[in-house]
């Protein structure tokens, strides 16, 4: 079984060593830890991964291996409670969802307040207490158009707050996979200057002075040409961007390999008061959005990566945010940012067909004047011309 796993995460581009897979076994057949997955999960990434940008593949290749276990593992005389919970929710008629009223953002956050108060137990069902399942605004796992997630996964993407631990992952720029079209598209923004060392032949200077020399060859040689545009990322990290991952790892990769002046800053679902640029320790080395603007002068190009799909209330409300109490909306920040920044664009991963069922992003492109485009070749070749203009 390990034989399997350490192949599988070999195939996701993990460089693990057989030394590595032996000390794994080793500590294995020493019971270090006790026998569940999530202790297994933690030691084997300890021991396997060397560099923690692959920690994000790792956990990847972890989480699909672990599904294709479960599913022949042989069943057991109980239904899966996470099975009842997604059956509850797909059983629910059109009439029935249309029943469930939004309750909006003062009352919702008070009756919240209410249930925190007067809950002393778990519960699981039902349409009013906190817990699992059932048509409560309060909780994880049910259907409720507009709701706080305490806990558990998403699935409808509508919580308006988030109150468990969330953990986000840097984007790889090492990638190289699947990278080319996108660099082509990244060199429409370009500004070409002479910089460093002499370290690239003139051919027509070298030309030029071979024949004033009667033929005998003078190499002549210049300083590489480098792509001298400035440019400011904004990279949305955790949540629905999950899904997009290795799109914006292409982007990203290849937007360091084409940008020499690249300065990059992760946000969650909008913009607020402060951005961060490590995923891994946003919570202790956070930079004010405010000195961000003070720090890069207008020359800069300012590019938004997220698929500004979230609640309308992180957009357009004062405590909006599902992480914490932003004092003011975060509609307030991005007017900030595209004021300062007069050449910005927005290049959204979430395919473009969906943006018309999304509130949240129809909010966001009036605020950015329509200039938001999908990662595609295509779009980043618009996006690219937008900001070169």
């Amino acid at each position: 079984m390990l034989i399997d796993f350490f192949n599988h995460v070999r195939a996701h581009q993990v460089p693990v060593s057989v030394r590595e897979y032996l000390t794994l076994l080793e500590a294995m057949q020493r019971q270090v830890i006790p026998p569940s997955v999530d202790d297994f999960y933690h030691l084997a990434r300890l021991i396997l991964v060397k560099n923690e940008a692959h920690f994000d593949r790792f956990d990847r290749a972890f989480a699909s291996y672990y599904k294709n276990v479960e599913t022949v593992l042989p069943p057991g005389k109980e239904i899966p409670l996470d099975w009842l919970l997604k059956n509850f929710e797909a059983n629910l008629t059109p009439e029935q969802k249309a029943e469930i009223e939004k309750l909006g953002w003062d009352k919702l956050m008070e009756e919240f307040k209410k249930r925190l108060a007067e809950q002393t137990e778990r519960h699981a069902g039902g349409n009013k207490w906190i817990g699992t399942g059932g048509t409560s605004p309060f909780g994880n796992s049910g259907y409720h158009p507009e709701g706080i997630r305490v806990g558990g996964a998403g699935g409808n993407r509508s919580a308006v707050k988030v109150w468990d631990e969330r953990q986000f992952k840097d984007y790889d720029d090492t990638l190289e996979l699947g990278t080319r079209n996108i660099k082509v598209a990244l060199r429409r923004l370009r500004r070409f200057a002479r910089e460093g060392a002499e370290l690239e032949l003139d051919l027509d200077d070298t030309i030029t002075h071979t024949a004033r020399n009667a033929g005998h060859l003078d190499i002549r040689m210049v300083p590489e040409r480098h792509n001298a545009v400035k440019v400011l990322m904004l990279l949305d990290a955790g949540g629905s961007m999950d899904d997009h991952i290795s799109r914006v790892e292409e982007l990203f990769s290849a937007s360091r390999s084409e940008f020499k002046n690249l300065e990059v800053y992760y946000f969650h679902n909008c913009v607020y008061d402060f951005l961060w640029k490590s995923n891994r320790r946003r919570q202790t080395e956070k930079f004010t959005t405010a000195e961000v603007l003070r720090k890069y002068n207008p020359d800069w190009r300012l590019i938004f990566v997220g698929d500004a799909t979230m609640s309308p209330y992180e957009i357009t409300q004062p405590g909006g945010s599902v992480e914490y109490h932003n004092a003011e909306p975060g509609a307030v920040w991005l007017q900030r940012l595209v004021t300062t920044f007069p050449h910005f664009t927005w290049l959204n991963p979430e395919p473009e067909g969906l943006w018309q069922y999304r509130q949240s992003i129809a909010m966001i492109r009036e605020i950015l004047q329509n200039r938001m485009y999908p990662v595609t070749v295509a779009g980043i070749e618009q996006a690219m011309r937008q900001l070169s203009k």
